[in-house]
């Protein structure tokens, strides 16, 4: 709302003088009218040194103060809405009672994604002790165990410069009740609060269940068939979600159950830690003196041309002789990415076992080349490095070019080179992970005659007055703009009607299955990839996707909207309800 009444008002020379150039909102054809800021100065490539495993987050043995159902407004807390169903979903029986976490968003001062860029601050999470980093501490939780994860705000308040120091921290896209997805509305600090909230407040406790969806048909903790994998967290700020995410404020969050179990021994067996390995992409520019820069205000958004894998450019992932399951995560805010395994040169590729689209295990494995993430998109993949010898250097390579914030071009060869992979040792123990053919089943789904019976509504993605628009109208944070009964089901048709740009659609709570998908009004294929559960859905150029989701377990207010998050900070996003 911030951001908005800004817009409205007469100061609008800070973001022109930003760019060069007199701010203008475009018209729906045009093409952007404030050119791209000077390249970000050069890096130094293959210097600095991911971990050789990721650290999980330590639960906490209690919280101060204690959690309640209700908002502890008293003890501090932000005035959320009740944790829905909280005593029948922690009873012993279904997901028990809760694990508690803790995080806490805040400035790190001293960040260096490039040795040949200055230290400087950004913001991300920390445990309950040490520095905040980008992204945040990874969270490893299992379906039938229940958590409250407190997230204290400690921004400074006093910040200037892109971003706010409010959060609303949403985990995408795990089917919780409404009150802990991080509504883009539900904005706090210590001494503001958005909309949709009761009052400020010094933190928040969101409630995650970590049930399947389904509890009401299929009783206990849902249906398994359902189960997420690779889910993320980061901020929600309405207006204010790319700004603040290109500071840094994300992290993962790995859920495991009796299949997907995090455990070599049982269950798939897929490589698990310390050789499951989430890897977070962005786009990033600075400017010439090496600091990062984004223009928060021009509708077009800033195009990165510096791509940082957890927090570094260009860094080194020493890896052993065998396999890993490798997690990526495109964290946006604009680019799009085509990832290839190779060779120092780029002129050999690999393959690799592709085993789950967004946060979902597909049905079966599949071996291929590349993998293409839009903004938002994960891709889990398995490589084996015990078929290159000790000493091996090997690249992640992106050959997809794009010019704008709009959406890609052309994939080419041979590419950009974001991470260095080094064979340098063989593993301790035998390699026992495999990869299974079968993966996880699909839920059962109703067939083409009763879904062609459901309720359809047609959602059309275009640009509007030089604003970003759902069905012609922005972002209101107040009003629901579809009100659905829980327990119901729906075909959702979602539209592009132009030719110029790419829109990542994300619909919280729920994921969906591609039922059918147009290109000028013409029937294609559905990609293999794209067939099982997915809660992103990339919509081309001219291109049309019908979707099928259930409204189930919950009530109350969700967004949806594009995932190329300049596009959903200019209102490219509706609030729908489930009531």
């Amino acid at each position: 709302m911030k951001r908005r009444s800004f817009l409205k008002g007469a100061v609008v020379t800070s973001a022109a003088a930003a760019a060069g150039a007199p701010l203008i909102l475009t018209s729906r054809k045009s093409a952007a009218q404030v050119p791209l800021p000077p390249p970000s100065p050069a890096t130094t490539p293959w210097v600095q040194y991911l971990p050789n495993e990721i650290t999980p987050l330590e639960h906490s043995s209690s919280l101060t103060p204690t959690p309640t159902p209700w908002a502890n407004t008293a003890g501090g807390e932000c005035g959320r809405a009740d944790h829905q169903r909280y005593a029948e979903l922690t009873a012993p029986g279904i997901a028990k009672a809760p694990e508690f976490y803790e995080m806490h968003a805040k400035e790190n001062p001293s960040w260096v994604f490039n040795p040949a860029y200055p230290a400087q601050p950004v913001w991300g999470f920390s445990g309950p002790t040490g520095e905040a980093t980008s992204p945040g501490p990874t969270i490893f939780a299992r379906y039938g165990q229940s958590l409250i994860c407190r997230i204290h705000n400690e921004l400074p308040a006093n910040h200037v410069g892109f971003g706010t120091p409010e959060i609303s921290v949403h985990l995408h896209n795990h089917h919780v009740p409404s009150e802990s997805d991080g509504f883009p509305g539900d904005f706090f600090s210590a001494t503001k609060s958005g909309p949709t909230l009761a009052g400020p407040g010094q933190f928040k406790d969101h409630f995650y269940p970590n049930i399947y969806a389904g509890i009401d048909v299929y009783g206990g903790i849902g249906d398994s068939r359902e189960a997420l994998g690779t889910l993320w967290y980061h901020d929600h700020t309405m207006d204010f979600t790319a700004p603040n995410l290109v500071k840094g404020l994300a992290g993962f969050y790995l859920l495991f159950d009796h299949l997907d179990t995090g455990d070599e021994q049982t269950g798939l067996r897929l490589p698990s830690h310390p050789y499951d390995y989430p890897l977070y992409f962005q786009d990033k520019r600075f400017d010439s003196q090496g600091m990062l820069t984004y223009d928060q205000f021009h509708p077009e958004g800033t195009l990165g041309d510096k791509i940082t894998v957890n927090g570094k450019i260009e860094p080194v992932l020493r890896v052993a002789r065998r396999k890993y399951r490798l997690r990526l995560l495109n964290g946006g805010p604009s680019r799009f990415y085509e990832l290839y395994l190779t060779n120092k040169s780029a002129t050999t590729t690999y393959t690799f076992h592709y085993i789950a689209n967004d946060g979902n295990l597909l049905p079966t494995r599949l071996t291929q080349f590349k993998v293409r993430l839009g903004v938002a998109e994960r891709g889990d993949i398995v490589v084996d490095f015990s078929k290159f010898p000790i000493g091996t250097e090997l690249y992640l390579v992106n050959r997809l070019e794009q010019a704008d914030t709009r959406g890609p071009g052309n994939v080419k060869a041979p590419g950009t080179k974001v991470l260095k992979f080094l064979v340098d040792r063989n593993a301790p123990a035998p390699d026992q992970s495999q990869v299974p053919t079968a993966l996880r089943p699909m839920p059962d789904y109703p067939s083409a005659a009763q879904m062609a019976a459901l309720p359809r509504r047609r959602w059309v993605f275009a640009r509007s007055g030089g604003m970003w628009t759902v069905n012609n109208q922005l972002f209101d944070v107040n009003v629901p703009r579809a009100s659905i009964p829980m327990g119901s089901a729906e075909v959702w048709e979602l539209v592009n009607p132009e030719n110029g740009w790419f829109h990542p659609i994300h619909i919280h709570f729920e994921e969906v299955i591609i039922i059918k998908k147009l290109v000028n009004g013409v029937n294609v294929a559905i990609p293999t990839h794209e067939r099982g559960r997915k809660d992103v859905y990339v919509l081309g150029k001219d291109e049309e996707l019908h979707v099928f989701l259930r409204f189930r377990n919950f009530r109350g207010k969700y967004v949806m909207h594009c995932h190329n998050l300049i596009h959903e900070d200019h209102a490219m996003m509706i609030r729908w309800d489930i009531v």
